[in-house]
């Protein structure tokens, strides 16, 4: 090798090495991080959807880890929530230890507070996590965030609550679709739209069909937010209130699930997208109580028949005692 060759790669391989390490140390850092989360389903209630509160005469949280009876789970997160005449339905994300992959759990309740914990209704061999949960066409669907599959799959309960099949595949994961997580939709004017997010670019992706089952193409107007950690990624139900649509998104800064803001929709139609922000606080942030002392990143809203709301949210926190090496 010549000097002149050596004088350009040593400072290459160099640079190269530390940034590796860095990212390495990043990387084993995030991990130990999340190891010691510790999440949380509670109630939260107020006077519209953007506006919720710790509620009065609530004990929170409403459903933790000790309650799972049937697998060993971590914690429990990202709570659906929807009512029949027997009573309010709930599914979420139940971290199996022995699997250290999320499945879909189930539990039920008569009046939306006391809960009781059911079974594990969904798992399957990649991971699972935030069920998003509705009725369309007497038909109850799920659309979880399933990453590992390669696309965005759509469920149907084939007897509800205990029983779902994978109906099809609205997205398929090819090139930069691969890693769209945390899918949304909202049947709104006879169509359908669909909010996803991209883990790589940050941004905020929207897709529109005539039918729940597609195909769906993705809107004129997507990514609707870009490069955004703070506002693209959803971060619960998409509600309509007041015939206005209202979003939320978990902000990732400085770290995943810190807390969630709502955007107003100003326009949606199936070639145009307008938003703006719902008020100036987050809608749910960090509490006093230990299990969301350091984050919150799920909003179910639902009004009572008194017009007051209240809402199925999910908090962390995070032990503080360092693991052992």
């Amino acid at each position: 090798m010549t000097t002149s060759f050596l004088l350009i790669i040593l400072p290459a391989i160099t640079i190269l090495l530390i940034v590796t390490a860095r990212f390495r140390k990043h990387y084993k850092k995030k991990i130990l991080r999340r190891s010691r989360e510790t999440w949380a389903i509670g109630i939260y209630e107020g006077h519209s959807p953007v506006e919720l509160h710790p509620p009065t005469g609530i004990t929170n949280p409403v459903l933790t880890a000790k309650d799972i009876t049937d697998i060993s789970a971590r914690f429990v997160a990202d709570p659906f929530m929807i009512k029949t005449e027997s009573g309010y339905h709930l599914f979420f994300e139940v971290l199996n230890k022995k699997r250290n992959r999320g499945e879909i759990a189930y539990a039920f309740s008569k009046n939306g507070i006391a809960w009781m914990y059911c079974q594990v209704v969904l798992r399957e061999r990649f991971h699972l996590s935030y069920p998003y949960l509705f009725m369309a066409e007497e038909n109850y669907y799920m659309i979880p965030e399933c990453m590992g599959s390669g696309g965005i799959q759509l469920y149907r309960a084939v007897h509800f609550p205990d029983q779902w099949q994978h109906l099809t595949t609205l997205v398929q994961g090819k090139d930069r679709f691969a890693a769209l997580v945390d899918p949304s939709v909202i049947h709104y004017r006879n169509r359908w739209y669909l909010f996803s997010y991209s883990l790589k670019s940050k941004n905020l992706h929207l897709f529109t069909s005539e039918t729940i089952t597609g195909p769906w193409k993705e809107h004129p107007k997507s990514p609707v937010v870009c490069n955004s950690p703070n506002f693209a990624r959803p971060g619960g139900r998409v509600t309509l209130y007041n015939d206005v649509i209202y979003r939320y998104a978990q902000d990732e800064i400085p770290n995943y699930g810190t807390k969630v803001w709502a955007f107003r929709i100003t326009e949606l139609t199936e070639n145009t997208y307008s938003e703006e922000l719902a008020r100036e606080k987050p809608v749910i942030q960090p509490g006093d109580e230990w299990w969301n002392r350091d984050g919150m990143h799920t909003v179910d809203p639902f009004q009572r028949e008194n017009g007051e709301w209240f809402a199925l949210v999910d908090g962390f926190s995070i032990d503080r005692q360092q693991p052992k090496q």
